[in-house]
């Protein structure tokens, strides 16, 4: 199954094993909670997922590497104890307790949270001396005299063979206690992953070009060459810091992140052409709606992979301002119920003789002691954490601007906040009508250039993947979206037009 498939299995797993009967005992027995066992490729993306399944279903994550230790840190150190039986004592060796329990331990401690997902990863790679631990881990939920914790999942990670030299290969009995996914690699469901995580749109357009150049894992005469999801993720950031930083990425910066000599050359003449594309068509133009009808022609003309190249451009454009509007609304929604909160303080009746300024620190403490905690706990994916970090500067920023101006009066201050909330509201509003006017914009130039033609169908469908411009769409609107969705994209006439895409790809495909 694909990553998606794979993180939905997961999910309704540890839901299914976190779930109680009426006496607040967990239904299915510890003893029949399978361990999660990921197989696939490297870099797909398998850790990824439970980073993501953790904090969707509100649980703790726990995630070593395997193969960086030894028996001792695993299973703990022996120490001698004294005990007596049956009337006489003895010596009897015990161990401490495995640095992975503890770490259990210390993450509910730290965390508040009592359930969670203990993951390993790289299971079938562990060194000789831990692989008997390894089994008795799957089998027996524990790690030497030590349990896994009730109420945590147990997942791990492995490699197949041909992959990895170290990989060994469990027994039946093991597989037969587990519950074993297999993953592949899959283009489709990584760039819906992609686009939320705003991977740079030079990436984007060339993969949806070059699909096949998406992952890829050969072995030759030379050595491996592989190209995977986590080097593309990487080459994405730094080829926006280094945009931040005035410097060119070339094939041997690329060929670091891509290690497949051909795909990294490959991309770094798109990347050239994807930059050039950038400068001839004026996508702040076009966003503008000051686009010139020579743009637009010259466009409808050109070549399929340059058609392909400019939509990309303009999505990227677009993503990233709806990505704007989307983290500006959590951080007025975040602000006002904080406000909210600081309103009620003010009218409690038991903190009438408390002034202002106590009760907004009160709410700062308390605040900045809760963000530490789901910090800690990595329950906030980073929009959220953006908006949290935010709303606190605010608020620090908001009391500093109260103080200056000698206010005492409770009402007054009230006032004073509300006022500078209305400015908060308003940049949240000129970002939404930013991203409505340059939607707008970005039709009317299509529609110049392609009409109602199959490059329309391409800029529907990457919006609707899009979980930026969903959200922005489905709550501010747009009525070319909708009647190019409701014209273009029922289901037969999409199949057929995709198909002739493809072909046309095909026929187009970038010769470097």
């Amino acid at each position: 199954m694909n990553i998606k498939q794979a993180k939905e299995e997961i999910q309704r797993a540890i839901q299914a094993y976190l779930l109680k009967n009426e006496f607040d005992e967990y239904m299915i027995p510890r003893v029949r909670q399978r361990p999660v066992l990921l197989m696939g490729a490297p870099g797909i993306g398998k850790t990824a997922i439970m980073e993501q399944v953790a904090r969707e279903c509100g649980v703790a994550l726990v995630s070593y590497s395997i193969t960086h230790h030894t028996r001792q840190s695993a299973i703990g150190l022996p120490f001698i104890s004294h005990k007596e039986y049956g009337g006489k004592e003895y010596a009897v060796t015990e161990y401490t307790m495995s640095e992975i329990i503890a770490s259990v331990y210390n993450k509910m401690e730290e965390t508040g949270l009592s359930e969670g997902i203990l993951f390993i990863d790289e299971i079938n790679c562990a060194s000789e001396t831990l692989a008997p631990a390894m089994l008795q881990f799957l089998q027996a939920k524990t790690f030497g005299a030590h349990r896994v914790p009730d109420g945590w999942l147990i997942a791990a990670a492995g490699n197949p063979p041909e992959y990895n030299k170290s990989v060994r290969e469990f027994d039946v009995v093991t597989l037969d206690r587990v519950k074993k996914i297999e993953v592949e690699p899959d283009f489709q469901v990584w760039k819906e992953y992609a686009y939320k995580h705003s991977i740079h749109g030079a990436i984007l357009s060339y993969l949806e070009i070059k699909k096949n150049h998406f992952y890829a894992m050969e072995n030759t005469v030379d050595g491996k060459k592989f190209v995977t999801p986590r080097g593309w993720e990487d080459l994405s950031t730094i080829l926006k810091v280094y945009e931040t930083m005035g410097i060119t990425a070339d094939a041997g910066m690329i060929l670091q992140y891509l290690q497949h000599q051909k795909i990294a050359r490959d991309f770094a003449n798109y990347l050239d052409l994807y930059n050039k594309y950038k400068t001839d068509y004026h996508v702040e133009d076009i966003l503008n709606g000051t686009f010139t009808e020579q743009s637009a022609a010259k466009l409808a003309s050109a070549p399929f992979d340059e058609k392909l190249s400019v939509l990309g451009l303009i999505l990227s454009r677009l993503s990233d301002d709806f990505k704007l509007a989307y983290e500006g609304d959590l951080f007025t929604t975040e602000l006002h119920q904080a406000l909210v909160e600081l309103k009620e303080r003010f009218h409690n009746p038991y903190c009438k003789d408390t002034s202002w300024d106590k009760l907004f620190e009160g709410l700062l403490e308390e605040k900045e002691t809760a963000f530490a905690k789901e910090q800690k706990s990595d329950l906030l994916d980073q929009s959220t954490k953006k908006s949290r970090r935010m709303t606190i500067e605010r608020l620090y920023a908001l009391e500093k601007e109260i103080k200056s101006l000698g206010i005492s009066d409770k009402d007054k201050v009230f006032e004073e906040i509300r006022a500078s909330f209305a400015k908060d509201i308003s940049h949240r509003e000129q970002l939404i009508e930013t991203g409505t006017k340059e939607l707008e914009n970005a039709f009317h130039f299509l529609e110049e250039a392609f009409g109602a033609g199959q490059e329309m169908v391409i800029f529907i469908t990457e919006l609707t993947t899009n979980f930026y411009s969903v959200k922005f769409i489905s709550e501010n609107g747009s009525e070319k979206y909708y009647q190019y969705n409701k014209e273009l994209l029922f289901d037969e006439k999409q199949k057929t037009i995709l198909k002739d895409i493809q072909s046309a790809k095909a026929e187009g495909a970038l010769l470097f």
